[in-house]
């Protein structure tokens, strides 16, 4: 069964967790001031979309393409990414809260992450290679076998990441993060 196709059209102020989103096709449609938490988007497809100032907390993933896809000023609680189509998934993010979410094993080479809350999202496995955290707070977030070769760190803050268990070559760090790269030996930077 084909989904509906729906281009070039502006959502506002709308509240899909009382009527769902329709099952679609969405290019180049805009989202703002929309309410989609908890709202099932699986099989769905975005591309060229943007969400600005929406919350889509806890919304569920499985199987959605987002192809070249930006979300700005957002709540992004708890989202699985890890359940999106793989296939020419591209998204960015700007002064947006990210937090609990996961990137499990997701490949996004030179995603840019600015202004963002990304607090206990899970990042294992993941290829983030020439990804961009420009001020970003990591508290708590998980880089284990991550690829983060090239990746630029230099103004994230509250990272904890084992030079030992991930891939950082090449990767950029501030001074003022270094204690994110030795915690795990116990010393005191000063």
């Amino acid at each position: 069964m084909e989904l509906p196709y729906v281009k070039d059209t502006t959502f506002e102020k709308q509240d899909y967790t009382a009527t769902p989103l329709s099952k679609g096709e969405y290019e180049g449609c805009t989202f703002v001031n929309c309410d989609l938490s908890k709202s099932n988007l699986s099989n769905m497809e975005f591309a060229d979309c943007v969400f600005d100032n929406c919350n889509i907390s806890n919304a569920k993933l499985s199987k959605t393409a987002m192809r070249h896809v930006r979300f700005k000023n957002c709540k992004l609680l708890g989202l699985r990414f890890d359940e999106c189509s793989e296939f020419l998934f591209e998204v960015g993010f700007e002064n947006c809260v990210l937090n609990f979410s996961s990137f499990y094993k997701v490949k996004m080479k030179k995603t840019k992450f600015t202004d963002c809350t990304i607090q206990e999202a899970d990042f294992t496995e993941a290829d983030l290679t020439e990804t961009v955290f420009s001020n970003c707070d990591l508290r708590n977030s998980t880089f284990e076998n991550t690829i983060l070769e090239k990746t630029d760190f230099r103004t994230a803050y509250n990272y904890s990441i084992d030079p030992q268990m991930n891939r950082i070559k090449k990767a950029k760090f501030g001074k003022e993060g270094l204690a994110g790269l030795l915690y795990k030996f116990d010393i005191e930077i000063e």
